[in-house]
């Protein structure tokens, strides 16, 4: 976390919290996931370790079309991220595991004025693991700053599907469209060998670079990041399966690209609203599960 922290973008807004000090109990949540497959070959959630406001309880049976896949909620006792919060999220997928984590609800970035909220994750898959790692939408409210930094340890015939959504701001709030400081964010994979897959971040300054502009978001208020690391004979079959372009009248845009190393696919949406996007970002998680356990995502329940 520490060197999280001392990111440079992060500087300007690293200031002592004149409410709740930095470190204080509820502002330092972390949670650690360990999957495995239990003796008889099922995939379990076999330990997990919690610090609040991040709680897991235990994992669930609940996808229909996959009902050996355990299903996990994170969720969260301290309403929205507020400034000095600092989280840390581990994963763990051992030999062989399967799994599906996901948010009970979107992540809500409060306004701040001292400092900023963190979020460090850590996610390892040994040989064969599967994961799809797919949190609701993050939301930065006025004057928000926010950083993410995710590591990700695959090994070479394992499968992660991960999806990072980013809202605009609160659309039907005063106005509050890309009113946020500044959203970091950093995904950095490699091998366990220490072999280096690829590093992406993007830095968003609204109140510096007016997203607006034909090139950065347009018209467009909704943003989905996914990444795909899987061997490549799946990816190409990824690839091949899924369509890009406009749709929807042009309120939805989808790409896709090939991440370096041969280590998976990169895959962007951009939306005016929510669901539209969600519903891209999950029918792209269907073509990864479709590829790689034969398998299809259904719909998503409708109170989600």
């Amino acid at each position: 976390m520490q060197r999280i922290v001392a990111m440079r973008e992060m500087q300007p807004y690293n200031n002592p919290t004149r409410a709740m000090y930095l470190g204080a109990p509820g502002k330092v949540g972390y949670l650690r996931l360990g999957f495995e497959l239990d003796s008889d070959g099922k995939s379990i959630l076999r330990d997990h370790e919690r610090i609040a406001p991040l709680i897991v309880q235990q994992e669930l049976y609940c996808d229909e079309a996959m009902p050996e896949m355990p299903v996990v909620y994170i969720l969260s006792s301290g309403g929205p991220n507020v400034d000095g919060d600092r989280y840390e999220q581990e994963i763990e997928m051992r030999r062989g595991s399967i799994g599906h984590v996901t948010t009970g609800a979107a992540t809500k970035i409060a306004e701040m004025k001292d400092n900023f909220s963190a979020l460090y994750q850590k996610i390892t898959l040994e040989e064969d693991s599967y994961l799809e790692f797919m949190p609701e939408a993050t939301i930065p409210c006025l004057n928000s700053r926010y950083i993410t930094y995710t590591d990700i340890i695959c090994h070479p015939t394992a499968t992660m599907f991960y999806s990072e959504l980013f809202m605009c701001g609160r659309k039907h709030r005063d106005n509050e469209i890309f009113k946020y400081d500044i959203l970091s964010v950093t995904c950095d994979a490699r091998r366990p060998d220490g072999q280096r897959l690829f590093r992406e971040k993007f830095i968003i300054e609204p109140h510096d670079y007016p997203l607006r502009n034909l090139g950065l978001m347009g018209k467009y208020d909704m943003y989905a990041n996914v990444i795909v690391l899987t061997p490549p004979d799946k990816a190409e079959k990824i690839y091949e399966a899924t369509e890009v372009g406009f749709f929807e009248n042009g309120k939805v845009a989808t790409g896709l690209t090939r991440l370096p190393n041969n280590s998976g696919l990169l895959y962007k949406v951009l939306g005016m609203e929510t669901q539209p996007v969600k519903t891209r970002v999950r029918e792209f998680c269907s073509a990864v599960r479709q590829a790689v356990k034969g398998k299809p995502v259904l719909p998503d329940f409708p109170w989600r």
